[in-house]
């Protein structure tokens, strides 16, 4: 069974998200999981800052006693890479160079029995569609998650952006009529997550 833990974002910012997500992700894998940190998101010179900086930043949020086994993702090892993890972990950031890359992936097979968590613009990319804080319209994903996602929801994501204030009501009804409209829509506030098994 694969295990999907998609997540809106806010993780540093909402009070307790980051403790109640990561024992959500590593529940149940002994005192030395292998995390797979995947920074696919975000420019390629920017992947090894972000994993010197993260798996530190979340060590107070582990379960207590677990010490980790973390690696950083890489696209040309990323396979192997997934298969000999228990976590693959895919950080936020921008939809179009996420989506680039996972596309080449049979990712329903190659995440098969794992645990996989998501986080803003990579649960965007594995929904069958979301509502894009960044574009303002709705876009298709990979379909990994049969559902519709609109991350961010109800918060002041791009405060002093030129457009103004995100309608929250007009970004749902959007989505909500955007593609598949039997699917279910997810629009979750910072810090919240659902799980999904497949």
């Amino acid at each position: 069974m694969t295990k999907y833990v998609i997540q809106s974002g806010g993780l540093k910012t909402a009070p307790g998200a980051a403790k109640k997500y990561f024992k959500e992700l590593l529940d149940s894998l002994g005192n030395n999981p292998k995390i797979l940190w995947c920074f696919f998101a975000t420019l390629p010179d920017d992947t090894a800052i972000r994993f010197e900086k993260y798996p530190k930043l979340y060590e107070k949020d582990y379960p207590k006693g677990m010490v980790p086994v973390h690696t950083n993702a890489t696209i040309d090892d990323f396979e192997q890479q997934v298969s000999a993890a228990d976590v693959i972990y895919i950080h936020g950031g921008e939809t179009e160079p996420l989506y680039d890359i996972l596309k080449e992936y049979n990712l329903g097979n190659l995440f098969a029995n794992k645990v996989v968590g998501t986080n803003s613009a990579s649960s965007m990319v594995l929904s069958q569609s979301s509502w894009s804080c960044n574009h303002r319209e709705s876009e298709d994903g990979l379909g990994i998650f049969p559902i519709k996602f609109l991350a961010h929801y109800n918060s002041d994501y791009g405060v002093g952006d030129p457009r103004g204030p995100i309608d929250w009501q007009r970004a749902y009804d959007e989505l909500a009529s955007y593609g598949d409209t039997s699917l279910p829509i997810y629009a979750l506030e910072e810090g919240e997550f659902i799980v999904q098994n497949a």
